[in-house]
């Protein structure tokens, strides 16, 4: 504390502080003497301000509902239909979602830039999205500038013109979004939950990259057509508008517009679980695991919401619910686990989630198969009962402040069938509920003899600690079937087709989030005695280069010899290695992430078997295999980076026609797995072949021939 002094005096600052030193004392006694050793009893409920709404039912068949709130000059529009996702034919899976994608990129006379220029030239903002049961389509704006924003949202959803350069531009981010869900463990863990509960039923379904390759202009304009209809679609108005003038505006925007939308054939039942089982997902080399327990519930209406609600919040719903605070807190196994339960038009779901280290999984699972049978055989304490409820109660006037929260809180209520006075009485709903309710509701929903428990991770130190808690089925990330044996596969014997590998120099861009970003040139140097491999990787602004040497046996195709030298962010790389004889032997310097601001030495002296290869070497060799759909390789390479060897697996898992700078190609997709990268390589189908794009799965890198 800095002291400011008078002539003759003491400092002011040190004045103060023997003030506040004698008078601090007093009052903490004070304060201390008043307070209860009891909390205040909780105060009686404020009656939700929740709007009233008019419904009312147009010429059409729309249904218009208007909730007044002139609180802000704003409106919050809604139309939705019950055209969601569920309804994607089979096979074409995913087409919803692009329909609502490039829904708005073009409707009537205007092109996508114009309709987004005329709602943010009036800051307001126009979108269309599908989820699981609906597509909705909707706008913000100023009360003053609702004539446009109608008008914008009847010509997107009456004439869209749905360009088909959107359309693939739309299918390009849907497969690269895909890619990336499915190098996550959690989007598989989530993935294989909702098939292993739904099954066949559209519940259970997901697109794949072969359904969003699958649908054409001719699919997206059918559904539109037969999908997106008057009849039965809900228009929903929020804000500063009266009853009347929210009609006016629908019949002057829809007025004229007729149609019902085409019947969908009835889901396929949804299975019944008669016994609690493992689904393992096998993920080679993840260090962590992701576990995901549940089953199916019953529809929206169910009386047994309310209380179920309950005991899934204090289950998991927050961070002071019983598995946060003891698989987090207590036991540091995780950053959190939790529980939710879900409703669907149809049958809902429950479930549990947690993601932690793969040696701690087994104990994870337990603790929360232990947690669930508590829920249902033990009633909630009545601290935890009052602080649950009070959580759920308390924070609910926040999701309803806004106009747009407004419409989206009614519009889901209206959508589910949950009745006029769902939002108006859902903090009483919730109030009422008891702990022998909520123990009652967890017995009922908890179907602790037919849970599903999904756990990704790898399997090769998984399966047997999780056999000892439940049967398990062992199956890989696209869900087919593995045998406990092909858990320790062996490497395969290869066989190359020499004449695949040429003398050429390809070169290479390097891209990063869609722009070009640095550069690659591969050469290949081949003659009746010699094969050398060049590869030079220059990036911009300092980021690094490379250069690599890889010398083959031209009739063997092993690696003899590997230099690599190079910057990565100021710090030098280097690898020099001589296989010879059974060993592989040399000297390696790795840079390494922040902090550190030195490489790390390496010194190589290792025993590898006659079939082992540099992983510097595949990039050479691939486009040697023979490659065909469905053909899988197990190639035990060695990486200088950590001194050791690793099984890495190939699999062709398509043919397909590739895209590049270079020209347009057809191509095998080969997905390498077992390293410390998955990575995705488009091999020519035309020999001699040669590799057109590397995509490291997960990031938004890629490497593309130019030419």
């Amino acid at each position: 504390m800095s002291t400011v002094r008078r002539s003759g005096g003491q400092a002011v600052g040190e004045l103060l502080l023997l003030g506040l030193f004698t008078v601090i004392p007093t009052l903490r006694l004070v304060a201390q003497d008043s307070l209860s050793s009891r909390p205040p009893a909780p105060a009686p409920l404020a009656p939700v301000r929740f709007p009233p709404f008019a419904e009312s039912l147009l010429p059409n068949g729309m249904k218009l509902l208007v909730v007044e709130s002139h609180a802000q000059p704003v409106l919050s529009v809604s139309l939705s239909f019950p055209a969601g996702d569920v309804t994607d034919p089979a096979g074409k899976e995913g087409l919803a979602t692009i329909a609502a994608q490039i829904l708005t990129k073009g409707a009537g006379s205007r092109t996508g830039d114009q309709i987004s220029a005329a709602i943010e030239g009036v800051g307001g903002s126009l979108s269309a999205s599908s989820g699981d049961d609906f597509f909705t389509v909707g706008f913000d704006v100023l009360r003053d500038h609702a004539d446009l924003a109608f008008g914008l949202l009847a010509d997107v959803v009456r004439r869209p013109t749905f360009p088909a350069e959107e359309l693939e531009l739309a299918r390009t981010q849907a497969i690269s979004g895909l890619r990336y869900d499915l190098s996550q463990p959690s989007a598989i863990a989530s993935r294989t939950f909702a098939h292993e509960i739904y099954g066949t039923n559209p519940y259970g379904r997901h697109a794949t990259e072969a359904s969003y390759g699958a649908i054409t202009r001719g699919d997206v304009t059918g559904f539109a057509a037969s999908r997106l209809r008057p009849s039965g679609a809900l228009l929903v108005l929020a804000g500063d508008v009266t009853p009347a003038q929210a009609r006016a505006f629908a019949l002057k925007a829809f007025g004229d517009w007729r149609g019902i939308p085409a019947r969908v054939a009835p889901p396929a039942p949804v299975p019944v679980k008669t016994r609690t089982e493992i689904v393992l997902v096998h993920r080679p080399g993840s260090v962590q695991s992701n576990i995901i327990l549940g089953n199916t519930t019953y529809p929206p209406t169910d009386s047994g919401y309310y209380a179920a609600r309950i005991a899934t919040q204090a289950l998991g719903g927050g961070a002071d619910s019983r598995l946060f605070m003891i698989l987090r807190e207590q036991k540091s196994w995780t950053y959190g686990s939790y529980a939710a339960l879900d409703r669907h038009r149809g049958v809902g779901d429950w479930q549990a989630s947690f993601e932690g280290r793969t040696e701690v999984t087994d104990s994870a699972l337990r603790e929360m198969l232990h947690q669930v049978d508590r829920m249902r055989a033990a009633p909630l304490a009545d601290s935890e009962l009052n602080n649950t409820k009070g959580y759920l109660i308390g924070s609910f006037p926040l999701t309803i402040q806004t106009p747009g929260q407004i419409a989206g809180a009614v519009t889901n209520a209206k959508l589910l069938g949950l009745g006029n006075d769902y939002v108006r009485l859902y903090r009483e709903r919730l109030a009422a509920v008891t702990a022998a309710r909520a123990m009652a509701a967890a017995a009922r929903t908890y179907h602790r003899r037919g849970l599903t428990i999904v756990v990704v991770g790898d399997a090769t130190q998984l399966y047997d600690k999780l056999l000892a808690i439940a049967p398990v089925r062992l199956v890989n990330i696209d869900g087919a079937p593995l045998a406990v044996e092909a858990l320790h596969p062996k490497a395969s014997t290869l066989r190359f087709d020499p004449s695949q590998i040429v003398s050429r120099t390809d070169s290479f861009q390097f891209v990063v989030q869609g722009k070009p970003l640095g550069a690659q040139v591969s050469t290949v140097r081949r003659s009746a005695d010699s094969l050398v491999y060049q590869e030079t990787l220059t990036l911009p602004m300092g980021l690094g280069s490379q250069q690599t040497t890889v010398v083959f046996d031209p009739r063997t195709l092993f690696v003899r010899q590997v230099d690599q030298t190079g910057t990565v962010r100021g710090q030098a790389s280097a690898i020099h290695l001589i296989y010879d004889g059974g060993r592989v032997k040399g000297t390696a310097s790795i840079p390494q992430p922040p902090p550190a601001t030195a490489p790390r030495a390496i010194t190589i002296d290792t025993a590898v078997s006659a079939t082992t290869y540099d992983d510097n070497a595949l990039s050479v060799l691939m486009p040697a295999l023979p490659l065909a759909v469905g053909a899988t390789f197990n190639v035990e390479t060695f990486s200088a980076g950590d001194g050791a060897t690793r099984l890495i697996t190939l699999k062709v898992a398509a043919q397909d026609t590739i895209a590049v700078p270079a020209g347009t190609f057809p191509a095998y997709r080969v997905e390498m797995s077992g390293g410390s990268q998955d990575v995705v390589f488009h091999v020519s189908v035309a020999a001699p072949r040669r590799i057109l794009k590397i995509e490291p799965v997960g990031t938004p890198v890629a490497i593309e021939l130019v030419k």
